[in-house]
């Protein structure tokens, strides 16, 4: 290891563009990954900032976004289980927003996600931006009113508070504005359960998801398990059905392989660089690994330094792109981008990463075909 170290350090700037390639990989794939994760997280709000541990819709329900409307009075079935503290409905789904303009041409038009809940501090349903908001949760009780999130205004094609759209002819008015609730698809509308169901076309006794805030947290999965036998129903814990929303979105939206892919070419572009460095590297030191073989030094050995090199040009690498992620990292979010960069991605970024450039120390070993103890006599 120190051989190979003091190598490294003699011959630096031959190994520097090694180094610089195995960083550029590192921040490629973290940086992708984290966006992934931070994008398709904004489709699990409704579930992530809320405080219900279980979720219960109909049957096969994939995301928080697709449910279809089930009775309200099913809800007696959820509180029923021992394990259940308080239970209540919430209704969540797509509907048209228009919002005309002056002239037809400048009229908005978006698909929006309906979030009705209680309007209650203890709301179980409702975000943490709109159950600890006061006056808020006071304004919505008007009928037909809703509150956005203010970094939509654009997309809605309003200026704030008090303006008017229509919803599939229904006119509804904003009261208010909310923070740190953007939505990759359809901004988010919230409102009370009644504005809700005006909105949605339910009825009266309908909702879309019963939630449930059991005692215990760790009994979530037996309250989910005792009520996935109603055949009506399917049910979840909260972190189950955040993780299904989720890769629902990442399948369905393909986004998860178009950014995978340019991750993957990152990789393949730090892999040839750092490969052909180290083969040209090794092949530039022939004559002084020819000397070592001539002393009896074993071959293997040799490989061995060469492998221990990419090991260390890989390290080098990791830790140059670790400050220059998080700075992405802090810039994309500080632009209203979310990059979420979860222990795991970080881990996962650096194995593959040192795979890699491991990988392309192996690939560099092909240089020593032409080490001969000889060579140095010719």
């Amino acid at each position: 290891m120190s051989y190979s170290l003091t190598t490294i350090w003699y011959e630096r700037q031959r190994f520097l563009p090694a180094i610089l390639a195995v960083a550029f990989s590192a921040v490629l794939v973290a940086v992708q990954s984290g966006l992934v994760l931070g994008l398709l997280s904004m489709m699990s709000l409704p579930v992530d900032r809320a405080t219900s541990d279980v979720w219960v819709g109909y049957p096969a329900v994939r995301s928080v976004d697709t449910g279809r409307p089930v009775p309200e009075r099913w809800v007696s079935r959820l509180a029923a289980q021992p394990e259940v503290e308080r239970a209540e409905g919430a209704i969540i789904g797509f509907t048209p927003w228009t919002r005309n303009g002056e002239i037809p041409a400048k009229t908005t038009t978006e698909v929006c996600t309906v979030v009705g809940t209680r309007l209650d501090a203890n709301s179980l349903a409702a975000m943490e931006v709109v159950r600890n908001n006061r006056e808020l949760l006071a304004s919505l009780t008007q009928p037909l009113s809703i509150a956005v999130d203010e970094s939509e205004l654009g997309r809605l094609g309003i200026r704030g508070a008090g303006d008017t759209a229509e919803i599939l002819g229904v006119r509804v008015r904003v009261v208010g504005l909310v923070t740190g609730c953007r939505s990759l698809g359809g901004p988010y509308l919230f409102c009370s359960l009644e504005t809700a169901r005006v909105l949605l076309h339910y009825q009266q006794d309908e909702v879309t998801y019963l939630v449930a805030k059991c005692t215990k947290p760790e009994d979530a999965p037996a309250v989910a398990r005792r009520m996935n036998g109603y055949a009506q129903l399917s049910a979840f814990t909260a972190d189950e059905f955040s993780a299904r929303s989720r890769l629902h979105w990442l399948t369905t939206t393909k986004a998860g392989v178009a950014i995978g892919f340019t991750a993957l070419l990152g990789l393949l572009v730090g892999a040839v660089v750092t490969s052909q460095t180290l083969f040209a590297a090794t092949a530039a030191s022939q004559r002084e690994f020819a000397t070592l073989r001539a002393m009896g030094i074993p071959k293997w050995r040799l490989k061995f330094s060469v492998l221990a090199q990419s090991f260390w040009v890989g390290l080098f690498g990791i830790a140059l792109a670790a400050p220059i992620t998080i700075a992405l990292a802090e810039g994309a979010t500080a632009m209203g981008t979310a990059v979420r960069l979860h222990p795991f991605i970080l881990g996962g970024a650096a194995a593959v990463t040192m795979c890699m450039a491991v990988g392309s120390g192996l690939a560099a070993l092909r240089s020593f075909q032409k080490v001969d103890p000889a060579h140095n006599i010719r």
